[in-house]
């Protein structure tokens, strides 16, 4: 966006329009604490303005009513355009959230795959279900119908591929909808809507306020023209978006945090490969975007045979990752996103020491160098030894770079370990008995469950949690479904008289 309308980020009924406050504020470039674009600061009067252009947009215009070949059609221009776009978007992730460049790059290629995906779903759709009604004269089908107005609250690790996950389906099954990113990370979601324009989204299908959640996201979680709330970010928000939406009995999907078990059985380190595979994904499952993940596998519990060579090896890695400004050759690990999301991994790190934790590696902020401004939030990632789930660290989601480890001796051990969480979001389990592995997988508690690997998703398959890690689910068939009503429609090809009554 050129400096002249840098400030004009609110996008409503196809206009871009600076907040009706005339407030900005600075987005700020972790790795060096510096400014380094400005956006509108929406409220709910912004709010208000882009919902009403969602609302007049799904009740009169024609989006709704498009015939699906052709909204599959837009998806995929969209997804064109962001592979033609990749390079420029994964910069601009990189600094806006801190990521590596390369992070970035690859969260693209998932955009434009979501996208893909959900044009491909809706294209290959049947006209229905038809419902037997055990006559020739009726003719009854299930037909699937898109929500209306959807407000799309997405969160600051992953600003485009959650806003995607939304996007993606909310389109394809017809409804417009008001995205809200994270104030902190604005600023691909804001490219997004210029692409759906450029490729030819009708004016006020797609609306976006930039602006905090206290204001914005709250007004949009309880307005009454808003149909369904979608919403990705911490368990104190999603609750209060929830009650927020109570009042209209409006559909409500939340996608929260996760304390997620990487569960090692000794049997997976019997060979040298076998060991370093594990010990990799151990590292890659915590330490990936700086355990700025939902899905993050922040708790490894390892058999005690193999815990004290696994974790000196995981230590020894870990002290080595080289952290830095995501743009830099050779940074592997970015800074946290904000002062605040540092200072919250110190207070955790402490609580954790002082409890009874044994620090093996990391711990601190690391010196200044050329790739590592002194003013960027960054932490090195840090490994706690004899953890235990009386620990806060342990319980709670700490958003940072921080690995726990817990021992078992026995296979029920490791379930009961693994399953004592108020979260249930994701989870793995390392083995080499394809029997166990399988076994202990189905008695875990949890979403998504791995099996020898960690972090991949589909997207024909449903991402979702149990317990806290919140409601509904996001990708595959199911997440197509959060954003559409069913309707019943009955036809009665040889209509008679009932006669009930005397006439």
């Amino acid at each position: 966006m050129a400096d002249s309308t840098a400030r004009a980020t609110i996008h409503a009924g196809g206009d871009w329009l600076a907040a009706v406050s005339g407030a900005t504020r600075e987005i700020i470039d972790p790795a060096d604490g510096l400014p380094f674009a400005v956006v509108a600061e929406g409220d709910e009067k912004d709010a208000e303005t882009a919902v009403a252009a969602a609302r007049h947009a799904f009740d009169t215009g024609d989006w709704p009513r498009t015939p699906v070949a052709e909204r599959a059609a837009l998806l995929r221009r969209v997804a064109d355009l962001l592979v033609r776009d990749r390079e420029q978007l994964g910069l601009l992730e990189s600094r806006d959230a801190g990521k590596t460049v390369e992070e970035g790059r690859v969260d693209i290629d998932c955009v434009a795959d979501a996208f893909r995906y959900f044009a491909d779903l809706v294209a290959a759709e049947g006209a229905g279900r038809v419902v037997d009604a055990g006559s020739a004269d009726i003719h009854s089908v299930v037909v699937s119908e898109p929500v209306g107005v959807c407000a799309l609250i997405t969160p600051w690790n992953y600003p485009l591929l959650q806003a995607s996950w939304k996007i993606a389906p909310a389109l394809a099954a017809g409804n417009t909808f008001v995205v809200k990113p994270s104030e902190l990370t604005p600023l691909t979601t804001v490219a997004l809507i210029g692409l759906l324009t450029e490729a030819g989204l009708p004016a006020g299908v797609a609306n976006l306020v930039t602006g905090p959640g206290h204001t914005v996201g709250a007004r949009l979680a309880e307005h009454p023209d808003v149909d369904l709330v979608s919403f990705t970010g911490g368990l104190v928000s999603g609750t209060k978006v929830a009650q927020a939406a109570a009042p209209t009995v409006k559909k409500v999907a939340l996608e929260l945090g996760g304390k997620n078990p990487n569960v090692v059985f000794a049997d997976a380190c019997a060979t040298q490969e076998g060991f370093d595979t594990a010990v990799d994904q151990a590292l890659n499952a915590a330490f990936i975007h700086s355990g700025q993940v939902c899905s993050a596998g922040a708790r490894l519990i390892v058999e005690e045979p193999v815990r004290e060579r696994f974790v000196a090896e995981l230590a020894r890695r870990a002290a080595r990752i080289r952290l830095g400004r995501g743009t830099a050759d050779g940074v592997e690990c970015g800074p946290l996103v904000s002062a605040q999301q540092r200072a919250k991994t110190e207070e955790y790190v402490a609580s954790a020491l002082a409890e009874g934790a044994v620090l093996r590696a990391g711990g601190k902020r690391p010196e200044p160098s050329a790739d590592r401004p002194a003013g960027g939030y960054f932490y090195e990632p840090t490994v706690l030894d004899q953890c235990h789930r009386g620990m806060r660290v342990v319980r709670e989601e700490v958003f940072g770079p921080v690995l726990t480890v817990e021992t078992f001796r026995t296979e029920d051990e490791a379930v009961a370990l693994a399953n004592d969480t108020e979260y249930g979001l994701a989870g793995a389990v390392w083995s080499t008995d394809a029997g166990k592995a399988r076994r202990v997988a189905g008695r875990l508690r949890h979403g998504t469950v791995w099996i020898n690997d960690f972090h991949p998703y589909l997207p024909q398959a449903e991402w979702g949690g149990f317990g806290k890690s919140g409601t509904g689910r996001e990708l595959g068939p199911a997440g197509l479904a959060e954003y559409r009503e069913t309707k019943h429609v009955y036809q009665n090809l040889a209509p008679k008289p009932v006669r009930w009554f005397a006439g």
